[in-house]
């Protein structure tokens, strides 16, 4: 199961009216991410303990193994190189056919904070394994509750709960 995860929003958590984004201590921050310290080094380790193959999903690209990774106690990490392009697929997000390409037959979560319906009919429609395109609130990033939707989600699908029939090689997707 692979794991897609946005950087700015999901982890960067931007803050709230209702609620000042705390800072943590780390190692020291490189110059140009002065964000870096929203980042709580707690969540490297919850996201290691839900088995999933983390990827890079951000336009942070080799930034995130060099900056994020270390901050969070994680490995390098496979980056998703985007393709250039002019035309943006609206109404789907910039990142949604790139990630189905990606991940091939493979089932996959993706953690981003931009996700829309249509991003999640796109995949319920063309991608022939289970995807969970999780939306997190960029105010707050990931937090407990969103844990727990990810960890029951991914328990269903190691249980058989979430599968997908499989598109006939000839059938158009």
């Amino acid at each position: 199961m692979l794991l897609f995860l946005d950087v700015d929003g999901p982890l960067v958590p931007f803050g709230a009216a209702d609620r000042a984004h705390p800072l943590y201590d780390g190692p020291p921050v490189p110059a140009g991410h002065p964000l870096l310290p929203r980042v709580d080094p707690a969540l490297g380790p919850r996201l290691t303990a839900l088995g999933c193959a983390l990827v890079w999903a951000t336009t942070w690209g080799d930034d995130a193994n060099d900056c994020l990774a270390p901050w969070l106690g994680l490995p390098p990490l496979p980056v998703v190189r985007w393709p250039d392009e002019d035309e943006r697929p609206a109404p789907l997000h910039w990142k949604t056919r790139p990630l189905a390409r990606w991940a091939a037959d493979r089932p996959f979560v993706w953690v981003d904070d931009e996700i829309t319906g249509a991003d999640r009919a796109w995949l319920a429609a063309h991608h022939p394994a289970p995807a969970l395109p999780y939306r997190v609130d960029h105010r707050y990033g990931l937090t407990e509750a969103d844990f727990a939707v990810l960890e029951e989600w991914l328990r269903a699908h190691r249980r058989g709960v979430l599968t997908r029939p499989r598109t006939p090689p000839s059938a158009p997707r």
